[in-house]
Formats: C-alpha cells, structure tokens, sequence
C-alpha cells in the first residue's frame, strides 16, 4: 500500500523482510478469522471484499498494538498536530464528497502513527490506521504534497483497498501462501532467496495480485486528487510529489522488471495526475504547491533531526547557520536550518548554542504567528531539557495565541505538564489534563502523565486507575486488567478513607476491560 514504491528499495534487507512478514501475517491472520464457508467463497479478483468492517477494524487493532511497541514508533506533539491539521479537513472533504461512507466513519479509527524511519514513506493498515515516517514529512517540500500522500493513503481506506487485497492473497493456494511466507522468511537471512523462490513458484499468480495493486493504486491517485481542492490544497501537489520520486526513481532505479513491481511506474502515475490539472491551471498551482511556508519548513526540519540521523550529522546542521551564504538563502530555509541547529544542539546537550539558534530563529520568524509559536515551544522544549523548567514556563507564557484561549493544544500541554511535574507544581496541571482525556479518551501518552501527576499529589488510587486507561488506550488489554486490579485492592485496603467514586469507576471499567480481553484472547 505503499505511496512510494520507488524509495523502498532504501530499505534495508532487515527491515524489508520484517514489513513482508507483517504483510503475510495480516493476509494469514485474517484467513484464520474467516468462516470455512467464507474462505471457501472468497470473491474473485475486482469484487468487493467479503471482509465486514468490524473484522478489518479488530484486525488494525491487533496490528496496531505491537506497533505501539515498536522502537520505532513516536508520539510527537508538534508533528502529530501539523498531520492533524492536514488529514482532518482531507477527511471533512471525504465526507462531503461521499467517498467516506457513515458506517466506516464511525467503525475504524481514523488514526496516524508515526515511525522515526528516516525512508520516505507512508502506509494504510487495516480499520483506518496510516502510518508515516519521519522521512516523509523531511522531504516534502509543502504542505499541499504532503496532502497529496495523506489524501491517497486516506483513499486506500474509503475505497476497502485492503481488504480487497487480504482477500485476494487469501484466495492463494496453501501451497503458494508457504512459498511466499517462506521466502519472506529467508529474506532476513539471504535477500536474494526471496526473488528466487516467487520467481520458481506460482508466477501467474503474483503477476495477477500486482495487477490487483496496480488498479488500486491509480483509483487512489484518482479519489485522493478529487479529495485536494475541496479539502484547500492545491491539486499540483500530487504532481510535484511525483516529480520528487521520478527523480529518486531515476537516481535510484534497480532494474527490477516492471511486472514484478507491487505498484505502477511513478512516471505511469505522474503522467495521469499531469491529464486531471485543468488547462491554464497548471502554472499557479504549481507555484503554489512548491513553495513552503514557514511552519511547513520547520515542522520538516523537525521531522528531520527527530529521526535519530546520527551524530556527525546533528553537528553539521548545528554549524550550517555559520555556513558562507546562509543570509541570502530563502526565508523558509533559513528557518529550516536555524529550527534544526536549535533541536540538533540540545539533542547533543549543548544548550548554549541551542539557545543561540533558538534566539536567531524567533528573530527570522516574528511576523508570522503560526512560525513564531513553533520557535517559541522549541525555546521551550530546549530550556526543559536543560533542566530549567521556570524558562520553560515563561517561553510557553511567550508563545502566540494562535487559537482560543479557551483552548487547549497538545504540544503546550505536553511541555507544561512536563515543566510543572519536574517543579513539583502537579495540581496545577491535573485539570487541564482530566478536560483532555474526557474528550480523547484515547490519548494514552496524557492518561500516563495524568497518573504522575495524581502520584505527585499522593492520589495512588487515581494514578492507578490513569495508568490502566493509558494501558487500555493502547489495546494492551492484559496489562490494563492487571492495573485496575491493583486498583481495587488499593481501595480494599483504604478503608473509611477511599475515594469510592473512584474505586467505582475502576470496578465498571475492569469489567468492560476483561470482556475486550476475552474478545481479545479468542482472536487469536
């Protein structure tokens, strides 16, 4: 499901083996779950699945929860909100439109993980999970290409692309289904047994399901076009994004044959995107979709150093600022390389050149508000992480109004929390986070410090309870059981003194707690 098949070859042999092994699982997993007399009536190729939206939802569950583990896997307040300010109105406009149908609206989750991976690439999973790597959101140039990639993994979702895609590899003889799990298999240890063994097996058949992927991947372009405008984005964006994997493609090309690609020729792509741009259109959308915006230039130069690049590499973003030409670079790239030079310094624990930075980029940005705000939490985020949490406070005091002030948003509430906790000032912040978890239930990085903050105030019982929901929000169903119990003992043992509205709500949310367990168990 891939946006970018041309960049995955930057893959390691590692990595690449781990990703077709979860492929295969999903496809072998879901074939369990299925009735005999569904796997025995599976649909042919180009009918809808079989697959109900619940099953696929269960399914993105369980994937999900091992991803949640997954090293890789990070919960970034600052590039979470920018995605969310992309794929909310992509997701408005898919409803608008009718391409997201009520019943998928309100059955899958409609969730973006992000993954530290440096590899330019996005993925839909099963019941309206995506997932996006760092590297991505590196490279785009604008917001608009950046749509581009979300409005078509959002396509593979409203159009069932993957349960299409499950059922037709479940439709698979045994006999291929092995062949394929065990080249997948032999690729941690011998990249080159993979090919082997697909190619000495059945050949029509793969051919035939990459033909299947083909289709599904030029609706998607086609749907996720149709999604850029009335969603506010420039259309162009999705032939500009094209441009830049042409360009890998041709720096890049391995000499695989076409047909044993998993995903068309981004040339093939490019080239029907370029037929849909309206005649007289072209040149301003264009302009538009490639120039970056301030907050775009430093959210990708976020994504960049946060992808763990190594230290030789920090240093040299950290001294490009000194670099001969730098002032008569673009505005966009001068706040790109500052915004990097800030976070590089304090990942390498020098704070005085982080500030440094930090103070030329607050200068460079100060006309525009939305920049202004991403300078002033870095600002923040640097002084936290040099232990001063007072500034911390004073530069989040500092930052724009960019919204209600009524509102509350993610990053400043992660930054405060953090400040306040290490100042020993948790009440101060316990009701923020309560009105939050009320309305994002699901939010398990705020239900975990909703629990440091009650253990701050010596409310054992409260924290306890916090630390379930954040286990519960995560699918990690056995662990969340195991919490509320040492929660009812706690309130056991607490006598005349325990808080018993608490000490209900633990009792009720234990026994919806077990039977998702039980649910849980019998999937597997």
């Amino acid at each position: 499901m891939s946006f970018m098949p041309e960049l995955e070859r930057f893959w390691t042999p590692a990595r690449d083996a781990k990703v077709r092994v979860a492929s295969f699982f999903i496809a072998a997993t879901l074939l369990q779950a299925l009735p005999v007399t569904a796997q025995s009536t599976l649909p042919t190729l180009g009918d809808s699945s079989d697959l109900t939206t619940s099953a696929e939802r269960r399914l993105g569950d369980r994937i999900i929860r091992e991803l949640y583990r997954d090293p890789d896997y990070i919960d970034d307040p600052v590039l979470a909100e920018y995605l969310q300010s992309i794929w909310r109105p992509l997701m408005a406009a898919a409803r608008a439109r009718g391409e997201l149908s009520p019943e998928l609206d309100e059955r899958f989750a409609w969730e973006i993980l992000l993954g530290k991976d440096r590899t330019v690439n996005a993925f839909a999973l099963p019941g309206g999970y995506l997932g996006v790597h760092l590297g991505l959101i590196g490279v785009v140039t604008s917001r608009d290409e950046l749509a581009s990639v979300l409005a078509h993994e959002l396509s593979h979702v409203t159009q069932r692309h993957i349960s299409r895609l499950i059922t037709q590899q479940s439709k698979q003889t045994p006999l291929l289904l092995g062949a394929m799990i065990l080249g997948a298999l032999a690729a941690s240890k011998n990249p080159g047994a993979t090919q082997a063994l697909v190619v000495g097996g059945q050949a029509l058949a793969i051919q035939n399901q990459l033909n299947f992927s083909r289709d599904m991947e030029r609706e998607a372009d086609r749907i996720g076009y149709g999604l850029m405008a009335p969603a506010g984005f420039a259309p162009q964006g999705f032939v500009t994004m094209f441009d830049k994997l042409q360009q890998a493609n041709r720096l890049n090309d391995n000499g695989s044959w076409p047909y044993l690609r998993s995903h068309p020729l981004t040339t093939e792509r490019m080239a029907d995107m370029q037929l849909r741009v309206p005649p007289g259109a072209v040149a301003a959308d264009a302009s538009t979709a490639a120039v970056a915006s301030l907050e775009h230039a430093m959210v990708a130069a976020r994504a960049r150093v946060l992808s763990n690049p190594g230290v030789d590499t920090l240093r040299q973003w950290v001294a490009e600022p000194q670099s001969t030409g730098f002032a008569s670079q673009a505005l966009p790239r001068r706040a790109a390389v500052l915004y990097a030079s800030a976070l590089g310094a304090s990942h390498l624990r020098d704070f005085t050149g982080a500030r440094s930075a930090a103070r030329r980029l607050d200068d460079v940005v100060r006309q525009d508000a939305a920049a202004l705000r991403l300078a002033r939490l870095l600002m923040a985020e640097i002084e936290l992480a040099s232990g001063d949490t007072e500034a911390a406070l004073n530069a989040l005091a500092a930052a724009p109004a960019t919204a209600s002030s009524a509102t509350v948003r993610r990053p400043e509430l992660a930054l405060r929390t953090q400040a306040l906790l290490r100042a020993g000032r948790a009440s101060e912040v316990t009701g923020a986070l309560q009105t939050w978890v009320t309305t994002h239930p699901r939010d398990a990085a705020v239900w975990q410090w909703l629990a440091s903050a009650w253990q701050a105030q010596s409310q054992p019982l409260r924290a306890v309870r916090a630390e379930a929901e954040a286990h519960a929000a995560r699918y990690d169903y056995a662990a969340a059981v195991d919490r509320f119990k040492a929660g009812q003992e706690l309130a056991r043992r607490g006598g005349a003194g325990v808080d018993h509205i608490e000490a209900s709500i633990i009792d009720t949310r234990l026994r919806a707690t077990e039977l998702l367990l039980r649910e849980q168990a019998a999937e597997r």
